[in-house]
């Protein structure tokens, strides 16, 4: 994604990287982002969605869990599951899922820099190229998954998840753990989340936990 096609976008960019506290990580407490002075809508159950939500690049949506970029255990430039860390974006195919997660009916953000191997500089909650790019990453921490292929390969969540360096089943979603439900552009997927297949514009939704609810439904940026 262009700068140019960045900044067409409308909406408030976060101006710095999201703080992380660690008292929150030790805790499992989960606080809220403030954006420009407003609590991030993300942190909204689902179920009070009065219709699409459009997704404004740069920003975060859902409440802040987890660090950004891979675990130590996640990608650092190694090829993971047959795929590269490249020095450069691979752009043959070049597609956008969405991710939704919600722990106990919270919304989980997604964190930025995931697939993108640090260091790695964020400009207005956009992260650009870094060391090397996985072809699974996310740029910011909208959900949204760039998928950057050099050929047409099918890729998974499972995959996306391994290069995080964070588990996935149908009992534990990256350490948040209970009872995994998974929806695919809003309809029950039944088996391992971990085949959900990042196709264009597909919206996945993962919910750990009760209370569940219906999945939201996102509208991408205009040009992805």
């Amino acid at each position: 994604m262009g700068d140019a096609a960045r900044r067409a976008q409308p909406g408030v960019a976060l101006t710095e990287p999201p703080r992380i506290s660690n008292d929150f990580r030790m805790n499992g407490d989960v606080r809220p982002l403030l954006i420009a002075g407003a609590l991030c809508c993300a942190a909204t159950p689902p179920f009070a969605q009065s219709g699409p939500i459009p997704i404004v690049q740069g920003t975060q949506i859902g409440l802040t869990r987890f660090e950004p970029g891979d675990t130590p255990t996640g990608g650092h430039g190694q090829t993971i599951d047959g795929i590269e860390g490249s020095s450069r974006e691979m752009l043959q195919v070049h597609v956008h899922a969405h991710l939704s997660l919600f722990y106990k009916g919270q919304q989980i953000a997604i964190p930025y820099g995931i697939g993108i191997v640090q260091p790695f500089q964020v400009n207005q909650g956009f992260v650009g190229m870094g060391a090397g790019i996985y072809w699974l990453h996310t740029h910011d921490a909208t959900g949204i998954i760039h998928v950057e292929s050099p050929d047409s390969r099918t890729y998974t969540l499972g995959q996306f998840f391994d290069i995080w360096g964070q588990p996935l089943d149908g009992q534990n979603v990256a350490g948040l753990t209970g009872t995994v439900r998974a929806f695919v552009d809003g309809k029950a997927f039944m088996g391992s989340p971990r085949g959900i297949v990042l196709g264009a514009h597909t919206q996945i939704t993962l919910e750990v936990g009760a209370p569940f609810a219906p999945p939201p439904v996102y509208i991408l940026p205009a040009g992805l």
